[in-house]
């Protein structure tokens, strides 16, 4: 079976690094492409984004050349589903072939995410550490050290500016199949969930997790089953192996 390159998104404070388990975890045909935005991880010398535009922009600028030879799929956790499913707009706008899949972890539909009246990115960093802390919005391996907030709380307030600012415009369904998975513990709506549904014109495969917001660190192999089974899937159909 010939491979198919799984583009990753980070969710609010993460890089390319939080999907080293999935790297591990993954069958060797689903190649993982985990993408990386400016001020964190290898780019940490560059600026900060905070405007989704701008950050969807740099994505698409990272694997655009990457999707005319190959299947691909991408995948995105909590913002990262949201800057997912915005890349994939792009894409298709763009007149690039379209993702065979798009996965979805820990974020509600794009058309909940209206322009947030509660601007924590301007919280003082005291509401904002506690903010974070009842958010689940780090692990807590890293809430636990002083010098690792210190390096995260500019990134997460970049990151949180562009998710609350975000304002979802409509836009016609994807007709492409979307998988969203969500931990049992999150903090959202089933309603809000469902409005995944909105966006494509497929019917989504809603799956539950045990776990609150950072399930996927606890779930790796299961979630990356769940990729695999459903690229071998279109792999078959476009005869790949």
């Amino acid at each position: 079976m010939k491979s198919i390159n799984l583009f990753c998104l980070p969710f609010a404070g993460g890089n390319k690094y939080s999907y080293r388990d999935y790297e591990a975890t993954a069958p060797s045909f689903v190649q993982l492409h985990p993408l990386e935005y400016p001020g964190r991880g290898s780019r940490s010398n560059e600026q900060l984004l905070s405007d989704m535009e701008d950050i969807v922009n740099d994505v698409y600028g990272q694997m655009q050349h990457l999707v005319s030879y190959r299947p691909y799929a991408v995948y995105g956790h909590s913002m990262g589903g949201i800057t997912a499913y915005l890349l994939v707009q792009k894409l298709i706008r763009n007149k690039h072939e379209a993702p065979v899949h798009l996965f979805i972890t820990g974020t509600m539909g794009p058309s909940a995410h209206s322009r947030s009246e509660k601007q924590r990115h301007l919280m003082s960093r005291e509401k904002f550490i506690e903010e974070i802390k009842r958010l689940d919005g780090l692990p807590e391996e890293i809430l636990a050290q002083d010098e690792l907030i210190d390096y995260f709380e500019p990134i997460l307030r970049a990151d949180f500016k562009a998710t609350e600012n975000y304002v979802y415009r409509p836009a016609a369904p994807l007709d492409i199949p979307v998988t969203v998975i969500t931990g049992t513990e999150e903090t959202m709506d089933r309603a809000e969930i469902q409005l995944w549904q909105k966006e494509t014109t497929r019917e989504v495969d809603f799956r539950t997790m045990p776990g609150k917001h950072f399930f996927i660190f606890k779930q790796p192999a299961a979630i990356t089953n769940i990729i695999s089974d459903k690229l071998k899937t279109h792999t078959k159909i476009i005869h790949y192996e």
